[in-house]
């Protein structure tokens, strides 16, 4: 196991959403679900393939059910490059993620130029009295330095 396992996961997500830096299938954002210390999904944004849900967290999720056989993901992490969005953070709600770790703002996204609901993951929490675990701001430079590459990208496209 790493000296620091969470940074090393926030990592693996970052490494993930660098792939559309180079062939533009969705945004800067990846996602990777952890549980007992072993990885059980790596995910980026693919919405650009002609899917608006394909965000990394719903991507991510959708291999953690596959390779589980459940959509009960009780006792995982998720690590997500950006704060999850309204969509998203239900998602992890229902599979039942016990933890949310992001390092940007669903805001940063938005001052870009992304299309968000600027509803933020503490918000919904308190409003569905969902009992996740939020650590916010992880490795927060190390993501935002995805938006920066985003934008000198030569496919990038706004959605």
């Amino acid at each position: 196991m790493p000296k620091n396992p969470d940074k090393e996961f926030m990592r693996l997500a970052i490494l993930e959403a660098k792939k559309n830096l180079k062939v533009a299938t969705g945004g800067p954002f990846g996602a990777c679900i952890v549980r007992q210390g072993r990885i059980i999904a790596l995910a980026r944004n693919t919405v650009l393939k002609h899917d608006a849900t394909c965000h990394a967290e719903i991507n991510a999720i959708r291999i953690a059910s596959r390779r589980t056989g459940s959509f009960d993901l009780s006792g995982a992490v998720i690590y997500s490059t950006t704060e999850p969005c309204p969509m998203c953070f239900s998602a992890i709600a229902w599979a039942r993620i016990g933890c949310i770790v992001y390092g940007t703002k669903i805001s940063d996204a938005a001052k870009i130029g992304f299309n968000e609901m600027r509803i933020g993951n503490s918000r919904l929490k308190k409003m569905g009295k969902i009992k996740v675990k939020l650590i916010p701001g992880f490795l927060r430079d190390e993501c935002r330095r995805l938006f920066r590459e985003w934008e000198k990208s030569p496919g990038r496209r706004l959605y």
